[in-house]
């Protein structure tokens, strides 16, 4: 990269980052080397980019010119050079931040086939069940689930699956296994992610719509704690099969309620606000979208 671009980029994530160290740590460089780029920067245009403060710095107005004619730039570049090496010479470091449990369950199993693809390509896995800020953490997707925070972003929808309830044979042998969902009502109930703040759970049995009120035993903000709650007998779950795939396949966990419907999972994809998706996170998407659902097909 020359150093206009470098200067560009540089610029581009501290403002993203609103912090120098954490780009000099992303450059390579030490966090003096990052402030003279930028200062360099702003000698070489004869305006002040950026206003440093004690907590972090902030745009003025020039920078906020230049940023989103920064940002066009480094995509096109990017984009340039994708294109002359062609769709299966992708190259450079993809970083996608998704939540840990899905990302360990679903998505790493379908990456060897896509780098196989791709082998110029490298991957950053930003795996967390934190929300993410996207543009901060330099991004280039991510993967999540329901409401999304920021309307600004530009999402596409990845994948479904049912969710299901689910116990365990200990548990169901100790305490009976409902057959409506009327029956939940004494019963030991677990609470994940979705359930944060519901006071009822309504499914569907032969088109018609129910509701139970629920006093949930366990509360949990992971899937993954649900299913290892579920596992370990403390009661009924309501989880999706991305999440319980083994643990139904090995017994663990078993289906109750099976002819009830609950509301699907849904995956989306999410690309940062104001830059276009770059080729190789969108190639990502593509492949996932197509993988997740053959994948589908195949435990329906």
């Amino acid at each position: 990269m020359n150093d206009r671009l470098q200067q560009l980029a540089i610029f581009v994530r501290t403002v993203e980052s609103g912090s120098f160290s954490k780009v000099a740590r992303e450059f390579g460089l030490s966090q003096p080397s990052v402030s003279r780029t930028v200062a360099a920067l702003e000698d070489r245009l004869g305006v002040k980019l950026l206003t440093r403060t004690t907590r972090q710095p902030s745009l003025t107005h020039p920078g906020e010119a230049l940023l989103s004619r920064a940002r066009e730039i480094l995509a096109g570049v990017e984009e340039a050079e994708n294109t002359v090496r062609g769709a299966d010479r992708l190259s450079g470091i993809l970083r996608i931040a998704m939540p840990a449990t899905f990302g360990v369950r679903q998505i790493v199993p379908l990456l060897p086939s896509f780098l196989e693809r791709h082998p110029l390509l490298k991957i950053d896995l930003m795996m967390s069940d934190r929300y993410e800020n996207l543009i901060a953490e330099s991004a280039d997707m991510a993967i999540r689930f329901g409401k999304q925070r920021d309307s600004s972003f530009v999402a596409r929808r990845l994948a479904t699956t049912r969710r299901l309830f689910v116990a365990s044979p200990a548990y169901l042998a100790r305490r009976g296994t409902p057959k409506s969902l009327a029956d939940l009502g004494r019963h030991h109930l677990i609470g994940g992610p979705t359930d944060a703040g519901d006071r009822s759970w309504t499914a569907r049995r032969n088109g018609i719509s129910e509701t139970q009120p629920v006093d949930l035993r366990v509360r949990t903000r992971l899937a993954a704690g649900a299913v290892a709650c579920a596992s370990v007998g403390l009661g009924i779950a309501t989880v999706s099969t991305w999440m319980c795939t083994s643990e139904l396949a090995s017994g663990q966990l078993v289906e109750v309620l099976a002819d009830y419907r609950l509301d699907p999972a849904t995956a989306i994809v999410v690309f940062p606000a104001g830059r276009r998706p770059s080729q190789k996170a969108r190639a990502l998407s593509d492949y996932l979208e197509q993988a997740l659902a053959i994948a589908e097909e195949a435990r329906a």
